[in-house]
């Protein structure tokens, strides 16, 4: 059972080229006041297709596309905004420095930049949410902390209190957002729950409710007593979902309440010689290269800047855990003073130099491990490998927390381009490491560019702030 629209990226595509082209026509007609004719739309149809495209291109990568969930719905009107200024940049550039197309609409161009805007805010903001799901299924979601797990590895208070959280996460996604095709009628913690009492609840629910949903934590160790009572329930066309992966498919996160020996072994083991490691490491090798000779550019410009700053080292090197926990030597250029093992960074830490709080936004402090790349270090895309003294902090105060060093650590990763900022805190690294194992559960080649693409998106709204 799909509880959102796997066509929604489709929807959105398709509005989005609706909007632009409604847009030209629009703005031919208010620039000469009058019905665009077919002459003058052929005119300007080519070359604005091609923009047409190349603005759909930049949505994807700045994230227009992405699941919208209650945290994305709520950045979305900046994010429009910060969208199309980055795309009327590139029109000017596409009309005026590559006069191919025989035109150069100044008053034409300029608006249309204000009617597109104007009506991809007006298809996003206001149109989008009617395509969601006007008649939701009830359901009744089924869980509880990890207290009463079958693995129990896992056990602390926190993990308990992780596992309410991300039930009520869950069920405050869905029924506050209508782009599923259920919402919750009811919640059941499995840690508190009386059988008979149980049964007679949810089974009234169902009926008096109209539920046809049942999502519930299957790795409970209550499970087994009361499926029986609830498999008669299949018979009425009730439908059952486990509640992590449901999770997982809303939030592209693996819930860290669930995570136990067990889900290691039917998730995490693999092969680590693979077709997909060996082109891996090929494109590694290419790619780093490539940006790592190009990158040469920079170099003269950044040194000049650390020196003159402060006179200190321009190059440090910093110890991390790689693959496989084997320690490895990371290049970078210096943005602090002193040492930065063994804590979090935060935005205001006084050890930053004022040239590295540029060289860190930007991330141009790493662009030395492109060289790190080739040589084999970190791969371009994976984890981002700890300091060792905070690696091991972590390992820990957070259960399973080496796990993220079955595989080569990479300069971008998951984690990355799904939280804003590095983490500053164990929660936000808790955080970090959920995101962590989900790239480990499913990497594969359409990840990797995804994460690849969304890297330009990350980076560029870290220089901006």
């Amino acid at each position: 059972m799909e509880i959102f629209n796997r066509r929604e990226p489709i929807i959105l595509f398709a509005g989005d080229l609706l909007a632009f082209s409604m847009a030209l026509w629009l703005a031919l007609a208010i620039r000469y006041g009058a019905i665009p004719s077919g002459n003058l739309l052929a005119t300007h149809w080519a070359p604005f297709s091609f923009l047409f495209l190349l603005w759909t291109f930049v949505f994807f990568v700045a994230g227009l596309y992405e699941k919208h969930t209650l945290v994305f719905k709520g950045k979305l009107p900046s994010l429009i905004l910060n969208t199309q200024v980055a795309n009327s940049l590139l029109a000017v550039v596409f009309f005026y420095l590559i006069p191919s197309f025989g035109i150069t609409p100044k008053i034409v161009l300029a608006v249309y930049l204000v009617v597109s805007f104007l009506l991809i805010v007006f298809w996003r903001v206001s149109l989008v949410p009617h395509f969601g799901f006007r008649n939701r299924e009830n359901a009744i979601l089924i869980g509880a902390g990890r207290a009463g797990t079958r693995d129990t590895s896992f056990k602390s208070e926190s993990s308990d209190s992780s596992a309410e959280s991300e039930m009520q996460e869950l069920k405050e996604e869905v029924n506050g957002n209508e782009r599923y095709n259920l919402k919750f009628v009811s919640s059941v913690n499995l840690n508190q729950l009386d059988g008979i009492a149980f049964q007679e609840e949810v089974i009234e629910k169902v009926y008096s409710e109209g539920v046809t949903s049942i999502v519930i934590d299957l790795k409970h160790e209550k499970a087994d007593t009361i499926l029986p009572s609830l498999y008669n329930l299949i018979f009425s066309n009730v439908r059952f979902l486990d509640m992590y992966k449901v999770y997982e498919e809303v939030f592209d996160r693996i819930p860290l309440s669930l995570v136990g020996y067990n889900w290691f072994l039917e998730n995490i083991s693999f092969s680590p010689h693979t077709m997909y490691d060996t082109l891996k490491r090929m494109m590694d090798v290419v790619t780093a290269g490539a940006l790592g000779v190009v990158s040469l550019l920079l170099y003269p410009f950044v040194m000049l800047a650390i020196k003159l700053e402060d006179g200190g080292p321009i190059f440090i090197t910093q110890e991390r855990i790689g693959e496989g926990n084997r320690i490895i030597n990371l290049w970078k250029f210096r943005s602090m003073r002193g040492s930065d093992s063994g804590k979090w960074v935060t935005d205001g830490d006084d050890r930053i130099t004022r040239t590295g709080r540029i060289l860190r936004r930007s991330r141009i402090d790493e662009l030395p491990q492109l060289w790190n790349v080739v040589r084999g270090d970190i791969s371009l895309i994976g984890p981002r490998p700890d300091i060792v003294a905070m690696g091991k902090k972590l390992a820990q105060e957070l259960p399973y927390y080496t796990v993220r060093n079955l595989i080569k650590p990479g300069l971008s990763g998951w984690a990355q381009i799904k939280q804003d900022i590095a983490p500053q805190s164990l929660e936000e690294t808790r955080e970090r490491l959920a995101y962590d194992l989900y790239y480990l559960k499913n990497r594969s080649f359409i990840l990797d560019l995804i994460i690849s693409l969304k890297t330009v998106k990350t980076l560029l709204s870290r220089t901006g702030k």
